[in-house]
């Protein structure tokens, strides 16, 4: 196997693929692409973290860049850090949710965003050119912050489209699932500091994951047991790098990804009563639609990956978008899915009115969403999407990341991964019986 190159940074299994002299390539490619400063670097909490973190600090230093490093944090936290401070940039030691044979590095501008498309090129390039031999008689400089937490929980306490009063009066009890992952400090502070009883789950930052990495329903067993044994408003999951979010209900009930950002554009909506634009990726739920028109706001979309929203919502000037994976965007926070605000904002949604989650779930627009996906060997992807749509001829087509085919009241969306040698193939409908239906149609298709 080789590394994945994506928008999403890279990937790759520890030792084979993400070897340390590779690390050291990217962390060389990344000096000669930002402009001079320090650069701020975190990681999540895989075993192997801790070395290609260590080995990248050293790259940098040898070529006299100052480096602070964070240790282990949400990846969030990295991106705020680098957009509220002058450094140079930021790289995130992380392979997000792959398992933990992975690793992977994802590489942040001067701005807190991540590196544009075209800079993600560029930089694999310079990875491959090894004519740049460029060092510093003086070397860098490296300190660790140990107060990085605290700086990002202090911000998102301070949003303006939270009401943090009201939210620390309810006092709500909550489980926190981390996956002994990055969040694994840092969500249990963030609820203490919003007034919260918070009964952790999975939160020593071991790096052991003890259950399926991705904070999908059929991963949250532990977690909705938890939250009925002890009584709580609302249980919290995330990944291993903490950008993504699921919410369980008070009843145990796990609500789906897509219900994390549908709830905190509720919440949103409700709390600012503007007009907004909100920006999703194609394979976001058109629940979000329906909540959207119901305010008088619309729904901008653009292809899958967390760049490109980031790029339309600047873009169109836009405050609040996400992706249907529990991928919150603030503009107010920074421009990155944040598991923190995402926490923040559900929570602010439930103390808009004193109905339990349930309640306030049971009355949004109810849509299932359904995921599978088919390995890439052997397939010759854009062929079998031209008989996709020679069989689905008279439905509307979007082909800006894939395919996407869409009636009234569902759709389905097929598209290469960008983390993964898969083909994703995600339905939607009001059910899952359906949805399941409309993929099994679908694949007979790709044959």
């Amino acid at each position: 196997m080789v590394l994945i190159q994506s928008i999403s940074g890279v990937r790759g299994l520890v030792e084979t693929d993400l070897s340390s002299l590779k690390s050291r390539q990217y962390a060389r490619a990344v000096h000669f692409m930002l402009p001079k400063g320090v650069i701020i670097i975190g990681r999540d909490s895989r075993p192997s973290g801790e070395e290609i973190t260590m080995e990248i600090v050293d790259e940098f230093i040898h070529l006299g860049r100052n480096v602070i490093d964070c240790g282990i944090v949400p990846t969030p936290t990295v991106q705020f850090l680098v957009g509220q401070s002058d450094a140079a940039g930021g790289i995130v030691v992380t392979a997000s949710h792959n398992p933990i044979e992975w690793n992977g590095l994802k590489f942040i501008r001067g701005d807190g965003i991540f590196f544009y498309p075209q800079e993600c090129d560029e930089l694999f390039s310079l990875v491959d050119d090894h004519s740049k031999t460029e060092s510093s008689n003086q070397k860098g400089m490296y300190w660790k912050d140990k107060n990085s937490i605290q700086k990002h929980i202090i911000h998102n306490v301070s949003l303006n489209c939270i009401n943090l009063k009201n939210i620390r009066r309810r006092k709500f009890k909550v489980v926190i699932d981390a996956v002994n992952g990055a969040g694994a400090v840092a969500l249990p502070a963030m609820l203490e500091a919003l007034g919260c009883d918070v009964v952790s789950l999975n939160c020593e930052p071991s790096g052991k994951f003890t259950r399926g990495t991705e904070p999908l329903p059929e991963n949250l067993d532990e977690l909705c047991q938890f939250v009925i044994t002890n009584k709580a408003d609302v249980g919290f999951a995330v990944d291993p790098d903490a950008d993504r979010l699921a919410v369980v209900s008070e009843k145990g009930v796990p609500l789906g990804e897509e219900y994390t950002l549908v709830l905190a554009a509720e919440g949103y909506m409700n709390k600012m009563g503007t007009s907004e634009t909100f920006v999703v990726n194609l394979s976001t739920s058109m629940a979000l639609e329906k909540i959207a028109e119901k305010y008088g706001c619309r729904v901008e979309r653009t292809p899958v990956g967390e760049i490109n929203v980031v790029k339309k919502m600047i873009e169109l000037g836009a405050n609040f978008g996400g992706e249907g994976n529990g991928g919150v965007i603030l503009k107010e926070a920074h421009f990155g899915r944040d598991s923190l605000v995402g926490v923040t904002m559900v929570l602010n949604r439930m103390v808009q009115n004193k109905k339990s989650l349930s309640e306030i779930y049971s009355v949004l627009p109810q849509f299932k969403i359904v995921k599978d996906k088919l390995s890439l060997e052997g397939l010759n992807v854009e062929s079998a999407l031209k008989n996709v749509r020679k069989k689905y001829s008279d439905v509307e087509v979007n082909d800006m990341d894939g395919l996407k085919l869409t009636w009234d009241d569902k759709w389905i969306h097929l598209r290469k991964s960008n983390t993964e040698p898969i083909l994703r193939i995600y339905a939607e409908a009001s059910n899952k019986s359906e949805a399941w239906n409309l993929v099994e149609s679908v694949k007979s298709a790709l044959q």
